[in-house]
């Protein structure tokens, strides 16, 4: 069976930018969260992330940073390496603003790892971990990272897409300190998120 066309549009769900359309571009290992998991996902988080900093690490289509700025996040950094994703990001974007949101969005044309080596203990709420599912390492380095960096005391956590061929004992291995608290599981991929267990 070959694989499925990535969707040429993908829909924002919920916020101030609900059903807005954003551009998706055919670039490898590029997949968008689907509506599915996205909607289940922000279920958990809750609709208002109202005070809440946010990064969306390998932003590719941005979907996930774009869903929770619609949601009143306080601030949003999407960090997308790919010059052509970069781009899509920003084009994306500039539409969006046609309806502001009150939140800071920024998107960067950096590496992700690099970037979150330079990030302060307990300086985000909410960190996004996406990367292309062929780059097993990239996975690793964010998730280790993002344990150090997260603080997920007054909401938000640790969210991480990951093959549904990982086992999740792997991914929790890599973060000590925080546990699955939600997970689920739909076709190629599993998706967690992790809370403190200092709550």
């Amino acid at each position: 069976m070959g694989q499925r066309e990535p969707p040429k549009k993908i829909r924002i769900i919920g916020g101030a930018w609900r059903s807005r359309l954003l551009s998706v571009i055919d670039l490898p290992g590029l997949r968008p969260t689907t509506d599915r998991i996205r909607e289940t996902l922000f279920n958990w988080l809750g609709q208002d992330l109202s005070g809440l900093r946010c990064l969306d690490l390998f932003a590719g289509t941005g979907v996930l940073g774009f869903e929770a700025a619609s949601r009143h996040a306080e601030a949003v950094v999407l960090i997308e390496r790919d010059k052509k994703a970069y781009a899509n990001l920003l084009a994306n974007f500039k539409l969006l603003q046609s309806s502001p949101v009150l939140g800071i969005v920024q998107i960067l044309h950096q590496d992700s790892i690099e970037f979150l080596t330079h990030q302060p203990n307990r300086s985000s709420h909410l960190i996004f971990i996406d990367p292309p599912f062929q780059e097993v390492t990239l996975l690793d380095k964010a998730v280790i990272q993002a344990g150090r960096i997260c603080d997920d005391s007054s909401g938000g956590g640790i969210y991480i897409e990951f093959p549904s061929s990982r086992d999740l004992g792997e991914i929790e291995a890599l973060l000590p300190g925080w546990y699955c608290g939600k997970h689920l599981e739909a076709g190629q991929v599993k998706a967690c998120l992790f809370r403190s267990r200092r709550d």
